[in-house]
């Protein structure tokens, strides 16, 4: 038994043989004509359906570009149970960076500069992982890990001086 046939319990066809078993008087070219008559309505109906994913599909799409020394910042994927950047559960960011687009590798491909304590990630992203810092990527302020104490309290650290 054929394993086509051990799956869907009945015989393959080839492409040629798309008329019912007890049509088989068809020979030579009205066989040929025939069966290009049944690809072309399956080509059209393979395009109706693309044109229907398409347009589904385009009301979600948005065209990023970015160029070189563009601040941005990268996507990572939330897992349970995952501690991720010293946060874990849904404390965990979506985002982290800001890093600084140092290579166009392809149209949706970029290279980021990371630091070297970020030396196992692998540097270049798709653009669907990138988002675009908006301001001055030199006032975002790192988060660091804020150390709790017994009374649920915590020492607060300058970071700078605002006013006098």
């Amino acid at each position: 038994m054929a394993p086509f046939e051990a799956l869907y319990g009945r015989r393959c066809r080839s492409h040629i043989m798309w008329f019912k078993i007890g049509e088989a008087e068809l020979i030579g070219p009205d066989l040929v004509h025939h069966a290009m008559e049944k690809v072309k309505i399956i080509n059209e109906r393979f395009k109706t359906a693309q044109s229907h994913q398409k347009s589904y599909s385009d009301v979600h799409r948005r065209d990023l570009e970015f160029k070189e020394d563009d601040w941005v910042f990268f996507k990572i994927s939330p897992m349970k149970g995952v501690m991720r950047f010293g946060k874990k559960g849904k404390f965990s960011p979506r985002y982290v960076g800001s890093y600084r687009i140092g290579q166009r590798m392809s149209q949706v491909a970029y290279k980021l500069e990371l630091p070297p304590d970020m030396s196992l990630v692998h540097p270049v992203f798709h653009v669907s992982m990138l988002k675009k810092v908006a301001g001055d990527p030199s006032a975002i302020v790192s988060v660091e890990t804020i150390e709790l104490n017994e009374e649920l309290s915590y020492e607060e650290i300058l970071v700078a001086i605002l006013d006098r």
